[in-house]
């Protein structure tokens, strides 16, 4: 493949309607795009794929959380302190870098800017005084009296935050998966990759809550004995997860479980299997809530392996950051089989006290108190209301022991988390999907997109521009579309001129009405991929397209 299939891959898509630079008339911005009229489609149908994948097959649940989030979330959930980038700025040219990105290969980040090794990639200058750079977006909330917030990094945190309404309406039963797809936003520090490095992009995530003495899946053993494409840095081979499991490649079933639905949705969407594998990370590169992640990673022409999932475990540690931080009861209950007699350590709030003290907060400071677990020898007690943490005086309560009858035994979930980058996947599905050659001595390209994700599932093309054929043509178009298929009617130029504009739009097939279709009621069709033409009754259209597209 040649080695500018990335520049002629956009130009595509921008003649075709799927990717425009964003703000183009006033000079553009890096790391954003907009998606087209084709773009668009495609995009929404990966995700209605990935759904399926998730809601039905996977039976969990979905929600939609604000993409503006309060400070404290994301202070709790380690965002504010962890989630930057090692940046070094240029004096000269005025322009920024991740120094991850700059680096000599082999050395070390504290090397290369110890010894000024670290040039500036546009002037040449030596970079040095690398720093940390926060990649959220900050905003405020409210006027006057405002709250400090940001804009979402990540779609994950709205379902945490959730945990204690979504447990019960999942009857409070374990494992059960939780879904968003949205907006997320990361201020890049030097977004030069196109659609690989964008600053507001769309993110598919499902967070799967586990009981940690139980990280099994129910559906596992259905698929035990299909393949992983795995790399672990140094090698790459397949197993099947059964095998990976066993061996503790794979930590846990339910991390295997997650990792084989990723594959399947990719395959399904149409990503080339030799260009797909998992790569497990290192100690030294986990974020710092994962205890176990392996990437989805796509090989693209121009970017090499470029990860567009990852599938992390999670264990605990946005629960119980949460927990910690707002003081919210966010355990779930693991039941006995027989009720037990316990000795439990409690606050007993004295309203008398509290009320005169904290007037109108005294219900919540309240309950917040009798949701709190604390051993006999606690000394300060604090809790957090409305984002500020208040010190509660030793005479507003009393800890006591008391016996009490318990169902079960409160512990925080872990969480097994497949996050996808559906502009990245969208993006390598692109340069999968594009090929190019000639035909009769003139250069064509073809888009060989799944039918499942292709925008336009057939193209509607009368032979000539015969007012009977173009006629009957348009009755088709107004039939499969009112059986749910997105077509696209087209009489413009010659039938040549326009399979080829079809098949550049990677649209899967094409249905000519000619003069034989006025006698008999068939009509041609071509499959873009083999060029193979079939002649069909019009009125078995619906029926066999439907067939083919899913």
């Amino acid at each position: 493949m040649p080695q500018d299939i990335h520049d002629k891959l956009i130009m595509l898509a921008k003649r075709r309607g799927f990717l425009y630079p964003s703000f183009d008339i006033y000079g553009g911005v890096a790391g954003f795009y907009d998606y087209g009229p084709l773009g668009s489609q495609l995009k929404n149908n990966i995700e209605t794929l990935w759904r399926s994948f998730y809601l039905l097959n996977d039976n969990c649940i979905e929600v939609h959380t604000p993409t503006i989030t309060l400070y404290e979330v994301l202070d709790a959930s380690g965002h504010v302190e962890e989630f930057t980038d090692l940046t070094v700025d240029c004096t000269t040219c005025k322009q920024s870098f991740k120094v991850e990105d700059i680096v000599e290969e082999g050395a070390t980040v504290e090397q290369s800017v110890k010894n000024h090794r670290v040039r500036c990639p546009v002037c040449g200058a030596t970079l040095e005084g690398a720093h940390p750079v926060n990649l959220m977006f900050s905003t405020t909330i409210g006027i006057g009296k405002t709250r400090d917030a940001f804009l979402r990094p990540e779609t994950a945190q709205g379902i945490f935050t959730n945990f204690h309404f979504l447990y019960r309406y999942a009857r409070e039963k374990l494992p059960f998966g939780v879904i968003q797809v949205g907006r997320g936003y990361r201020n890049e520090v030097s977004p030069r990759q196109g659609m690989i490095r964008l600053r507001e992009f769309s993110m598919a995530e499902a967070e799967i809550f586990f009981d940690p003495q139980d990280k099994t899946h129910p559906l596992f053993k259905k698929v035990q004995e299909n393949k992983l494409y795995l790399f672990d840095n140094i090698k790459e081979w397949k197993v099947s997860l059964k095998e990976a499991v066993n061996k503790k490649l794979i930590n846990n079933q339910a991390l295997a479980y997650y990792m084989y639905l990723t594959q399947a949705f990719l395959f399904a969407a149409g990503v080339d299997p030799k260009k797909f594998r998992f790569r497990k990370h290192a100690d030294n590169e986990l974020a710092h809530y994962a205890t176990e992640c392996w990437d989805a990673e796509l090989y693209s022409n121009r970017f090499g392996w470029i990860e567009c999932v990852g599938i992390a475990d999670r264990s605990a540690y946005d629960l119980n950051a949460h927990i910690t931080a707002s003081g919210t009861d966010m355990y779930a209950l693991r039941k006995f089989d027989n009720p037990k007699t316990v000795t439990i350590t409690k606050i007993i709030p004295k309203m008398d006290v509290l009320g005169p003290k904290f007037k109108g907060n005294a219900g919540k400071i309240k309950q917040l108190l009798e949701a709190m677990e604390v051993s006999k020898g606690t000394k300060k007690i604090t809790i957090t209301l409305d984002g500020n943490k208040i010190d509660i005086p030793k005479d507003c309560y009393d800890i006591t022991e008391v016996k009490e009858k318990k169902a079960g035994e409160k512990f925080v979930p872990h969480v097994i988390e497949p996050s996808y980058g559906i502009d990245r996947i969208l993006y390598c599905i692109l340069e999968q999907s594009y090929h190019e050659g000639k035909k009769k001595g003139e250069e064509y390209r073809i888009l060989k997109l799944s039918p499942v994700i292709a925008p336009i599932k057939v193209g509607v093309l009368p032979l000539i521009s015969d007012d009977r054929l173009t006629k009957l043509a348009k009755e088709i178009d107004e039939e499969l579309r009112a059986a749910g298929i997105a077509t696209y009617y087209d009489d413009g130029g010659t039938i040549g001129r326009r399979y080829a504009r079809m098949d550049e739009a990677g649209t899967p097939f094409c249905i000519t009405i000619d003069h034989e279709s006025l006698k008999d009621g068939t009509v041609t069709i071509r499959e873009r991929d083999t060029t193979k033409q079939i002649r069909k009754e019009k009125g078995e259209l619906a029926h066999y397209l439907r067939g083919q597209i899913s």
